[in-house]
């Protein structure tokens, strides 16, 4: 979940992820939920950033940027746009949600995106704990199983539960409701029960169109709350899990026929806002390199790192995916970390030209006076995968200026983190930006292209065979922030949360 840390499955030891994501979706209003209608949805997800790359923000922004990566420690398918907005990014609270409509009648909930957990959860009309105002400006919605009419309760003898459990639970009985129990990283925490209703959102229907669509899909319905997520300082309704597992909104989606389990994103630094999709992508084209199997997160298999013209000389098993170790790519963590053994090499390398410049400490960030351009004067850095797949970063995505003349090193030294990240290779916004990432679950594999996230891409229908235009977008509503320039956070997730296996 955006912001927090571990979780896992209903009903067992939480795992670890979340990312906090500050989207906003743009929901159709369905008038009657018409469940067996085999449309295939499409939603459009309307995202501010938090961070922006460059410009001042001082002590306090860097603060803000390591508080929030701590805290977080069927085929005949359509596809679905999920536009991104956003030109800036809300001071200190590195919080991207987005609002979804549930029921009959429908009503917008408030929720926080996570692609590193699994569970969609809003909280309930009974809920102990829960917030009953925000101070992001936004109303809060409670939801009522009696308000709406097409609200079922789910047993713990049901499919979904039993699944959830890895079996029927000894003390379960017919009536019994099959409940949820999740604790983050951070120590807040949500409890409740399981209901079954109707998601609502838009479905793509030409280039540039969409047109209302829903279906139905098991989420919690939170009856108690703790820790952060119940102070109104950054209160939402709850949190949109978009993981992999049989449990998250895309892979019930998926196993309906509503959609493919493919999504894309491109995070536009540039102009703001950018793509965000579920289907299937045919332009532009993306090489992809292989998941690594039965892994909770979006792990892959890195063979090495160069610095200019120089391959960094690491251990060789430095990026063995076994013993806490491997690569996470995930588009929600606000920056980069690499073992400590690794960062030191890279920092060497990158800083091998400038024998004369010296690191500051400046909140933990290593940071250094320089006046020049730092593309003249600093090394592209490319990470090699499996499958001869590169990922190049640029100097002024991995350096970010923090006042004047004044420049601060995003990847961070994963040797300072908890015991379980000290191994890890995580790589965020940081490196993610202005590329479109595709993530093909159907094929285990994911992949992405150096590409202008305020263009467009193109997706192939294949209810209608038709390929369809989705568009950029830098949607304005939904944010009451203050906006200034930092650096860039979509779906971020904190390292902690991700490596508390």
């Amino acid at each position: 979940m955006a912001a927090r840390g571990a979780r896992d499955r209903a009903g067992t030891t939480p795992r670890a992820s979340s990312l906090l994501l500050c989207l906003v979706l743009l929901l159709a209003p369905s008038a009657a939920a018409e469940a067996a209608e085999e449309a295939t949805p499409s939603g459009v997800f309307e995202v501010r950033r938090k961070f922006t790359r460059h410009g001042g923000g001082g002590e306090g922004h860097l603060s803000a940027l390591r508080e929030h990566d701590g805290r977080r420690h069927g085929r005949l398918l359509a596809a679905v746009d999920l536009p991104l907005g956003g030109s800036g990014l809300a001071t200190g609270t590195g919080l991207y949600f987005t609002r979804i409509g549930i029921g009959t009648p429908a009503k917008g909930y408030y929720v926080q995106v996570d692609t590193g957990s699994d569970i969609l959860w809003v909280n309930c009309v009974s809920c102990d704990g829960c917030p009953r105002k925000s101070n992001l400006g936004i109303e809060l919605t409670m939801y009522d199983p009696r308000g709406s009419g097409s609200g079922q309760l789910v047993t713990c003898d049901q499919d979904f539960c039993v699944e959830n459990y890895g079996g029927v639970l000894p003390t379960c009985t017919t009536s019994s409701p099959c409940q949820y129990s999740i604790t983050y990283g951070d120590g807040s925490s949500t409890a409740g029960f399981f209901i079954t209703d109707f998601l609502q959102y838009n479905q793509v229907t030409g280039d540039g169109q969409t047109t209302p669509a829903n279906a139905s899909v098991t989420f919690g319905c939170g009856a108690k709350l703790g820790g952060d997520l119940g102070s109104s300082n950054l209160a939402l309704d709850g949190i949109l899990g978009f993981g992999q597992s049989n449990s998250s909104m895309l892979s019930q989606l998926a196993a309906a026929g509503k959609v493919q389990k493919k999504f894309a994103h491109c995070l536009d630094t540039v102009n703001g806002g950018g793509i965000f999709a579920i289907g299937n992508v045919v332009q532009p084209k993306v090489k992809t390199t292989p998941l690594v199997p039965n892994m909770p997160h979006y792990n892959v298999n890195l063979k090495g790192i160069d610095v200019g013209s120089t391959t960094l000389q690491l251990p060789t098993d430095t990026f063995d995916s076994s013993n806490s170790k491997g690569t996470i790519i995930d588009s929600g963590t606000t920056l980069a970390y690499v073992p400590e053994v690794v960062y030191t090499s890279m920092m060497a390398a990158v800083f091998d030209k400038h024998k004369d410049i010296s690191l500051q400490k400046s909140q933990d960030f290593d940071c250094f006076q320089y006046s020049g351009s730092v593309d003249d004067g600093f090394p592209v850095i490319t990470f090699r995968f499996e499958g001869d797949v590169s990922l190049t970063v640029s100097p002024h995505d991995y350096l970010f200026q923090n006042g004047k003349n004044l420049y601060c090193v995003g990847f961070q030294n994963g040797g300072l983190q908890s015991k379980d990240a000290k191994n890890m290779v995580l790589l965020g916004d940081l490196v993610l930006s202005n590329k479109l990432v595709l993530y093909d679950l159907e094929n285990q594999v994911i992949g992405w292209t150096d590409y202008n996230c305020s263009s467009s891409i193109k997706m192939n229908d294949e209810k209608t065979g038709s390929t369809y235009t989705v568009n950029a977008h830098n949607l304005s509503s939904g944010c009451e922030f203050q906006w200034h320039k930092s650096l860039l956070l979509l779906l971020a997730t904190t390292v902690i949360s991700y490596l508390m296996l």
